[in-house]
């Protein structure tokens, strides 16, 4: 074994639970959590918990076969073992199709924090912007990208915590200049859009959670494997709190329906106070956090492409190398999904937002039902776990479900409805190849 192969698998289970954590939080809390409060109001606190809840037992599945089985392409090889070729294939695309929404979410939303400095700029032209520069990185800096990683985790949760401490502040009256504190006193003010309203709006709670695949596959590199469960329990407990009490503050400074996707729903809460430089420096903090993960997200599609394409799931063109770092067909397919991401910015500027983090935050779930599903299948689990795995799957499905209450999540779940049924179109015509390779091996 070399070297560098003995550092990969060096690493301890509290740096994965840092990594976790850097790498989940995005542009699904600090942006996505504003179209949940509009939903459901002071409630996505609770959905919050709840995403949470379901969020380590999906991580808790993951780790567990990786630890006892690690396999390169984790949960599409997981799906493969448990019910064979064509769950690997669906898997394999539902992720890559949910990376490519969540690219579009991301660009979406740097834009949206780039409207704080330049409010009259359209929303297409800023994330043509950002898409260009994002690109530029991917071929020329990804590497350098990757080194410095951790600084912009850390970038994240700074961003967090320095909200946490302000806002405590005001809260607490260590500084003056809150009038009134908006505090739920009874049921119907914690729920004001009511139950139906909390329901629908648990699929951003579940998009803030956003991440946890990667950490699954890093999972591998831990010295003791077997320390994953745990720290996955220390990553989605430090989440929850941060999460949980950045959200209650800004819904304590600022009323439930003062909240909307033109802004983040922390620079909202901060906006009748004068901190000079700091929501400026906040709002700079957000745009460079979101363009790592937005970056990352340019990567992720190419690289399962890639492998997709290796695996012979895609057409092997994709894993054609070139000269440049990434293959010029994964390329220009990746292109191609940011110029409709671009476009749908330029046609549906009001709820683009809205529609494309739905369908990102559905995809999302469809693979976490799968990793659960492949976690019952390929392990034996006492009645304890029995009873975990299916209160996760309940509330995955709750949480896709209640997408279908509101209007404006309705075009979302359509979309992944849509790409669902695509990718099953080509499961059918393709499971007669699959049978009779299986026969000629």
């Amino acid at each position: 074994m070399s070297q560098s192969n003995k550092e990969e698998k060096n690493m301890k289970w509290w740096q994965l639970s840092l990594f976790g954590v850097g790498c989940t939080i995005g542009t699904g809390f600090f942006l996505g959590s504003s179209v949940g409060i509009q939903q459901g109001g002071p409630s996505l606190v609770i959905a919050i918990i709840l995403a949470g809840v379901t969020t380590y037992i999906v991580f808790d599945a993951l780790a567990r076969l990786t630890a006892n089985h690690p396999e390169k392409g984790a949960f599409r090889a997981y799906a493969k073992m448990a019910y064979g070729h064509w769950a690997g294939f669906s898997v394999g695309w539902i992720y890559w199709f949910s990376e490519i929404l969540i690219m579009g979410s991301q660009l979406t939303a740097l834009s949206i924090f780039s409207r704080f400095w330049f409010p009259t700029m359209p929303l297409w032209l800023l994330a043509l912007g950002y898409a260009v520069l994002g690109l530029f990185v991917l071929l020329v800096g990804a590497k350098k990208l990757s080194s410095i990683e951790n600084i912009f985790a850390v970038m994240k949760l700074a961003a967090i915590i320095m909200f946490i401490v302000i806002a405590a502040a005001f809260v607490f009256g260590l500084v003056k200049g809150v009038n009134q504190l908006h505090t739920p006193t009874s049921i119907k003010e914690f729920f004001p859009t009511g139950f139906l309203g909390f329901w629908s709006c648990l699929i951003f709670a579940f998009y803030a959670f956003g991440g946890i695949e990667v950490m699954g596959l890093m999972a591998v590199q831990l010295r003791e494997p077997k320390e994953a469960p745990k720290s996955g329990k220390v990553m989605i407990l430090s989440l929850v709190t941060i999460y949980t009490l950045a959200l209650a503050l800004a819904l304590l400074l600022e009323p439930w329906d003062g909240f909307n996707t033109d802004k983040s729903p922390f620079i909202t809460a901060l906006k009748d106070f004068d901190l000079g430089f700091v929501p400026h420096l906040f709002n700079g903090a957000l745009i460079i956090a979101g363009f790592s993960t937005m970056v990352a997200s340019f990567y992720g599609v190419t690289t399962i492409l890639v492998s997709l394409a290796q695996d012979g799931d895609a057409p092997a063109v994709f894993a054609k190398e070139g000269r440049l770092a990434v293959p010029i067909p994964s390329l220009v397919l990746l292109i191609a999904g940011i110029a409709g991401s671009i476009i749908m910015s330029l046609l549906l500027p009001e709820k683009i937002y809205t529609y494309i983090t739905t369908g990102a935050g559905l995809m999302l779930l469809y693979n976490w039902l799968f990793i659960i599903l492949s976690a019952k299948k390929l392990q034996e689990v006492n009645v304890k776990e029995q009873i975990k795995y299916y209160s996760g799957i309940a509330l995955l499905i709750a949480g896709i479900s209640g997408t279908l209450l509101d209007k404006t999540n309705r075009p979302g779940f359509f979309i992944s409805v849509g790409i669902v049924g695509i990718i099953g179109i080509f499961v059918f015509f393709l499971k007669k190849r699959w049978s009779q390779d299986t026969q000629a091996s």
